[in-house]
């Protein structure tokens, strides 16, 4: 299987990020979905001479993101975004997109569960029309309960991708099944060929090997479920406000007003670069230790 890795967890030059996935021994990139803060030529040529490849990007639904907001112009606004990101991914070579529907974060509904799913299908249809003119598939992903209250199983994602039709797929994440699904083998089984990508993350949202989860059960059974595609590491690893927790090191590192509150709602922070790439090498260690 390909590894890979997102890139929103650390904001910093893509040139750093690239040139320590490479010497780490990733495959490619998964990018963040701001199509606006990169150079795809400049992207584009610093992963063919390194070799790499970006095989697809993520939405990042900040606030005002988001296909089943009560406005109809934040629907309207999210739709275009996404296309942007769509267009991004077919400069850079890529082939798949993981789309969050609703704002992460919101666990508020803005009206009756009827009307949004209904503008759910209606935004990602859309948005699968562009895809599907580019020759990118993408896949739907389900978070926990307490990032979004709307798609939390992969049974949820199912129904949604075939309202939306196209032959839109399913994305899963290894640390929000572990909590929402009631036997996270059987939702990977289930979900089988509508897989899309799979993130990679410990149940407690650490790098792999550094939790409870099976790996090597994980990877054999996305293998049962014939999956042989890429597995996208994205640990987000909190950071320690006790007394328990060690000096934090300076970041090195700087991230727009935005980048930084996804990064700390999601319990993390910026850190440095010596301990985010004992991360980044820890990850990729375990999981081809693990079969992958």
């Amino acid at each position: 299987m390909k590894i890979c890795m997102h890139n929103w967890m650390r904001p910093e030059p893509i040139e750093t990020t690239i040139d320590r996935m490479k010497r780490l021994g990733y495959d490619g990139i998964q990018i963040m979905g701001e199509p606006r803060k990169y150079d795809w030529k400049q992207v584009r040529k610093l992963l063919d001479d390194n070799g790499m490849k970006c095989f697809g990007s993520v939405s990042i639904m900040v606030k005002g993101r988001d296909l089943i907001h009560a406005d109809v112009y934040y629907r309207e606004m999210t739709v275009q975004y996404l296309k942007e990101c769509l267009d991004m991914v077919k400069a850079l070579g890529g082939n798949i997109f993981t789309l969050v529907p609703s704002e992460v974060g919101k666990i508020v509904a803005m009206a009756d569960k009827d009307t949004e799913w209904e503008w759910a299908v209606e935004g990602i249809r859309k948005v699968a029309d562009h895809a599907k003119s580019l020759g990118i598939k993408i896949g739907l992903e389900p978070l926990n309960r307490f990032e979004t209250n709307f798609l939390n199983r992969h049974d949820q994602a199912l129904r949604l991708a075939g309202d939306v039709g196209d032959d839109v797929g399913v994305c899963l994440d290894a640390f929000h099944i572990n909590i929402e699904e009631a036997d996270l083998y059987e939702a990977i089984l289930h979900t089988g060929p509508k897989l899309v990508d799979f993130h990679v993350a410990d149940n407690n949202r650490f790098p792999p090997g550094q939790g409870a989860l099976d790996w090597k059960k994980i990877i054999s059974t996305l293998k049962q479920a014939g999956y042989d595609q890429q597995l996208t590491v994205e640990f987000v690893v909190p950071l320690d406000r006790s007394p328990l927790s060690a000096k934090m090191e300076e970041s090195g590192t700087t991230a727009t007003e935005a980048e930084l509150k996804f990064i700390r709602d999601h319990g993390s922070d910026l850190m440095s670069d010596a301990a985010y790439s004992k991360h980044v090498e820890a990850s990729i260690k375990h999981l081809r230790a693990s079969g992958a």
